[in-house]
């Protein structure tokens, strides 16, 4: 298997820096022999924040980062001076990034658009000097604050790829192919199985300037719900896509019977994604005749749209960009 440069899920230590303590001081100059308290209060630690990058498309930046250590905040100082607060560290993630803690599998952070920062694990508060504590009964206070410790654990960032149209299909099925056909993606393309292991993702050019995107998603197999093949990995972009195309080559045995494996599958793994809007495409059209796309035509279930096409000639590639564009402006 080539090493690819697609990294959609990273596991990394992190751990927000500790406030700094407060500081007890009690003033004194040569023109005070027994001033009041004046210890400052303990600086906060640093947070780890997450901003959004729309120019970022993958995790592999991230692969090497495995430890992500926060600075703590600095103690108080005399004079009420409050210490400096712990240096913030912020990580630049692509869109459709998720955040998980490893240990619970909760959700805590997501990221959808550019420049988006959300703290992701807040430093710690820094503890109160002994001025904070002075009172009519309580002059000279003896104590001040600690400082509260960061958040830390093993946590997880998980990659789901934001696209208007996911190709859905079996192994084989032509859907990288049809992406270098209508993009300028190029993705790896062969006549075996499982050639695409990791999404491509493509602009398709439309009318005035308009384009939407596209992504070539591995391919699916019977069980990817119960984890076989690529199974979840794969299924986990799915869940971004507006459109679901799901493209079925001419030569398939039983066509219905392959869309609705592709379908019992998504329902399976996520019974929302049967909300999306669905096209069907049948590949590989130019080896037929106009009876043979009669009797598929009359095999396919009548409430989805579909069209034939070849991305070898051309054959449909214009009205399956328009039926593309039409559908992603209904949703709109």
């Amino acid at each position: 298997m080539e090493k690819s440069n697609f990294v959609d899920q990273i596991r990394i230590f992190a751990r927000s820096g500790h406030g700094g303590a407060g500081y007890k001081h009690f003033r004194r100059d040569k023109l005070t022999a027994m001033g009041g308290p004046d210890g400052g209060d303990g600086g906060r630690g640093g947070h780890i924040i997450l901003r959004g990058n729309r120019n970022l498309w993958t995790l592999l930046h991230l692969r090497y980062y495995k430890n992500v250590l926060a600075e703590n905040g600095e103690r108080g100082g005399d004079a009420n001076r409050t210490g400096r607060d712990g240096e913030d560290i912020i990580i630049e993630v692509p869109l459709g990034t998720i955040a998980r803690d490893e240990e619970t599998g909760e959700k805590e952070v997501e990221i959808l658009e550019d420049g988006q920062e959300v703290v992701w694990l807040p430093g710690g508060k820094g503890g109160l000097g002994n001025w904070q504590f002075k009172s009519p009964t309580n002059q000279a206070p003896e104590h001040a604050q600690p400082g509260l410790p960061g958040i830390e654990g093993w946590k997880v960032l998980e990659l789901k790829v934001l696209a208007d149209v996911g190709l859905v299909g079996f192994p084989n099925a032509g859907k990288s192919t049809l992406l270098s056909a209508i993009t300028a993606a190029k993705p790896k393309i062969a006549d075996y199985a499982f050639t695409t292991i990791t999404p491509n993702l493509g602009m398709v050019e439309y009318r005035d300037g308009k384009s939407f995107c596209i992504a070539d998603l591995p391919g699916i197999i019977e069980g990817a719900a119960e984890g076989r093949g690529l199974g979840h990995r794969f299924l986990r972009h799915i869940e971004r896509n507006s459109i679901l195309l799901f493209l079925i080559p001419a030569d398939s045995k039983d066509h219905r019977e392959e869309f609705n494996i592709l379908v019992r599958e998504l329902e399976e793994y996520n019974p929302e994604l049967l909300h999306k809007s669905f096209i069907i495409a049948i590949s590989k059209s130019d080896m037929l005749d106009q009876e043979l796309k009669d009797a598929i035509a009359a095999e396919l279930p009548g409430d989805v749209p579909h069209l034939f096409i070849s991305s070898v000639t051309n054959q449909g590639l214009q009205e399956l960009k328009d039926l593309m564009w039409t559908t992603l402006n209904k949703q709109a």
